[in-house]
């Protein structure tokens, strides 16, 4: 990789200018400038604080390091290191403690790494290929044979799941054909988009939140995140604790069984 030209691109994605973001680096525009033109070849700490400065994710910071011929700062665990055991347990008692609502935890690809039992409504009737090891929420969303026939405002619902596969070309274009085209909403959105979910238990209106560790300095854990779906009214509260009272609560966090168990390694779990 060429590093002047990776940095500038990452600058300019980002609508800095020189001058900004040689600030936030502790430099001059003058010599960041030099670094842009290959004119000067800038040491480890000052190629951490450009990257800082950008506010990269710890991957793409490890990618520019190492394009400026430097080894990675940032170490990148499997999940099942044993130096990611207290991850692995605060995820546990946060999926746990979600309940009766449904939440999960994906990589930064999309693949299921762990659920909580209240996922199991979500996912009824979809197709097992789909929720098998490896299996990726996206991807599940959306096709056909997983949970698209049951959503009640998928256009609208798979333009969010969309703009979050910037990264993934490949599986947003899949994904894309699987989905109408949205039709502009004449009326107000509200305060956040709603996943309109047909279940056997009745209609779901949830909302979701997604949390992510920012303190993380770890490749994997930085990357991971955590959804959390919220009923919107009292019906799809009502039904979910419902679906809760007929399933183990304090069983394990993830379903079903462990088949998307915390703790298999990252490289273990299919890319899409």
């Amino acid at each position: 990789m060429d590093f002047p030209r990776a940095l500038r691109d990452r600058r300019t994605r980002r609508r800095l200018s020189q001058l900004e973001l040689a600030l936030r680096a502790g430099t001059t525009q003058r010599h960041l400038s030099f670094i842009e033109s290959g004119r000067s070849v800038p040491g480890r700490n000052m190629v951490v604080r450009l990257a800082e400065g950008l506010e990269l994710p710890l991957r793409e910071r490890n990618e520019l390091l190492v394009a400026a011929g430097y080894a990675p700062a940032y170490p990148e665990s499997p999940l099942d290191d044993p130096v990611l055991a207290p991850v692995r347990t605060a995820i546990g008692h946060i999926l746990r403690g979600h309940l009766p609502y449904p939440a999960l935890v994906v990589d930064r690809d999309g693949g299921l790494i762990a659920a909580n039992e209240a996922f199991g409504l979500i996912t009824e009737g979809a197709d097992p290929v789909l929720l098998g090891a490896g299996a990726n929420v996206y991807r599940l969303a959306l096709h056909p044979r997983g949970l698209a026939p049951r959503i009640g405002n998928l256009a609208e619902w798979a333009r969010h799941i969309l703009t979050r596969l910037g990264h993934l070309p490949e599986l947003r274009d899949e994904l894309t054909r699987y989905v109408p085209a949205p039709e502009p909403s004449a009326g107000q959105l509200g305060f956040a988009v709603p996943l309109h979910l047909r279940t056997s238990l009745g209609e779901l209106r949830l909302m979701t939140t997604v949390t992510t560790f920012a303190t993380a300095v770890d490749v994997t854990l930085s990357e991971l995140k955590l959804e959390a779906f919220l009923p919107v009214d009292t019906t799809t509260a009502g039904i979910l604790r419902r679906f809760a009272g007929g399933t183990d609560a304090t069983g394990p966090a993830t379903a079903p069984g462990r088949a998307h168990g915390l703790g298999r390694p990252a490289g273990d779990r299919g890319r899409s």
